[in-house]
């Protein structure tokens, strides 16, 4: 949580994040190739179809704007991929680790001390510190749901998913964001939704289809 979270929005100072979502919808091939390095797990043809479709839907999704790159590109680049394989092998390791069986007290003691160790690392880089009262109210809103929906909802349903399904097709969830940041700028800020989006959720949910489809035995949860 440190280190994948930490990194995923320290490297948004770098790049922007359309970019940073097409970095990170590379999860699921980073995925199976680490389950065939540790676990001994094969690569499925189907698993890698499915990842090379995502990503393409990706990029139709986000290439429909200008990318507006910084001159430390590489920089934010590094920090992603270390937040790829911090998510890669924590999502492997959950699988197998003698966690609390409670799904919700699962999920609160990750990110109990994931952002604890974030706010001693921020005092040891001399962060500047704010409080809840400094923000705007729109900062306020946007916390609060992402509390809720991104955190209590989203987090604890991954961490079910990683003890019942692969990792790799957990991860799918990284193509799933753009649709659905998609359809609620359409629903709530009446954006408009282009023929390339709906090509490019398409090609997305093809992928998805391909990796669940892959016909592969469980990582068993050792007790």
């Amino acid at each position: 949580m440190t280190i994948g979270n930490g990194c995923a929005v320290w490297a948004l100072q770098y790049i922007d994040s359309g970019f940073a979502a097409l970095l990170i919808s590379a999860q699921p091939l980073i995925l199976i190739f680490m389950l065939y390095f540790l676990e001994q797990k094969p690569i499925l043809p189907k698993s890698i179809i499915g990842v090379v479709l995502g990503m393409i839907g990706i990029y139709l999704l986000i290439n429909q704007e200008s990318l507006i790159l910084s001159s430390q590109i590489i920089l934010g680049i590094g920090a992603i991929f270390i937040a790829l394989l911090c998510w890669g092998y924590g999502s492997i390791f959950v699988t197998k680790a003698d966690l609390p069986k409670g799904s919700f007290v699962n999920t609160g003691y990750q990110m109990l001390f994931g952002g604890l160790m974030m706010i001693i690392i921020s005092f040891i880089i001399q962060e500047p510190f704010s409080t809840i009262l400094t923000m705007s109210n729109k900062a306020i809103y946007s916390m609060i749901y992402l509390v809720i929906f991104g955190s209590i909802i989203a987090f604890t349903s991954f961490n079910y998913l990683l003890l019942s399904v692969s990792p790799e097709k957990v991860a799918t969830s990284t193509y799933i964001n753009p649709i659905v940041a998609l359809l609620l700028g359409w629903w709530v800020l009446d954006e408009y939704i282009s023929n390339q989006a709906i090509m490019a959720a398409a090609i997305l949910l093809t992928g998805v289809y391909f990796i669940n489809s892959s016909k592969s035995k469980a990582i068993k949860k050792t007790t």
